[in-house]
């Protein structure tokens, strides 16, 4: 009896499974393409990347109603490369934002009820922050940028030296430096990237990297980009050339450690006047300020 039961379960299973497997088949197929190929359409990032497409489209209509010379869609290009973004719809999302923050400023003014207190003042504000966000912020981030650059700078430039020691050319080992800091360093590289493209594309070793110090407009940068230029000019050796400039520029933030830890005595004094001097003067002189009243109130 028992035997049978089991039998019975067995079978049942088999053929629940086969069910299974016949109906569902198109729905496990998906599953195991969307594992295998992650850009397939049925995916979740996909759908992710596609809903963020249909989100930047919508913001980056906005930027019909800003008005701009040609001269500042210029500067603010540039602007953007040095941000990193080189996206044809970047420079339309951030015009689209310069729009969609101030309106969502003042509607988040109308609805918590601060525009009810001073209107003219309190809209006049949401506009003027909304208008001036986006440049904060890419002012921001073209700043830390530049400075991840200037802080990967000497680990790229002991790299290229290694590998010019090896044996390779400055091309080839600008290429495996950017291949093996990728995900280090991928501000630089992704410079050096650029860089190498360039070159690949026929454009002059000089040229290729006079445009990756106009993009980044890091002065370290630009200083190695004229001793690199002078050295392939005069012939000198490009790997002594580097090793001096990375040495150089390992000195020099020595220096503004040095001199930032020097400047911390003169920026202590205003907290400790300000903050740190009253709370010592109160507890000194406060109890015997208590007793002198009291003396004064006996009497």
């Amino acid at each position: 009896m028992e035997l049978t039961i089991l039998a019975f379960c067995v079978m049942f299973l088999l053929i629940a499974s086969g069910g299974l497997i016949l109906f569902y088949r198109e729905a496990m197929l998906k599953r195991i393409a969307a594992v295998i190929n992650p850009s397939e359409p049925g995916n979740l990032s996909s759908a992710l990347h596609q809903t963020s497409h249909s989100f930047g489209v919508v913001v980056g209509s906005f930027e019909r109603v800003m008005p701009k010379s040609q001269a500042e869609v210029s500067v603010m290009q540039k602007r953007m490369i040095r941000a990193g973004f080189r996206g044809e719809m970047a420079l339309k999302y951030f015009y689209g934002a310069k729009v969609l923050v101030p309106l969502t400023l003042c509607a988040a003014a109308f609805v918590s009820g601060l525009g009810s207190l001073n209107p003219l003042f309190v809209y006049l504000i949401a506009l003027s922050v909304g208008f001036l966000a986006p440049d904060f912020w890419l002012g921001k981030v073209i700043t830390k940028r530049q400075m991840r650059i200037r802080l990967g700078l000497p680990d790229v430039l002991d790299l290229l030296i290694i590998c010019i020691e090896a044996g390779l050319g400055l091309d080839q080992a600008v290429a495996r430096t950017v291949k093996e800091l990728e995900r280090s360093q991928p501000a630089i590289s992704d410079e050096l990237g650029i860089v190498a493209l360039e070159q690949r594309a026929g454009r002059p070793r000089a040229e290729a990297w006079k445009h990756m110090a106009e993009r980044t407009d890091v002065d370290t940068v630009r200083n190695l980009v004229t001793m690199l230029v002078q050295s392939e000019q005069f012939g000198t050796s490009i790997a002594k050339t580097l090793r001096t400039h990375s040495d150089t520029l390992r000195t020099k933030r020595v220096q503004q450690v040095e001199e930032m830890a020097a400047k911390t005595t003169i920026k202590l004094i205003f907290p400790l006047v300000l903050f740190i001097f009253p709370c010592l003067f109160l507890v000194m002189v406060g109890p015997a300020a208590i007793l002198i009243s009291e003396s004064f109130s006996n009497h």
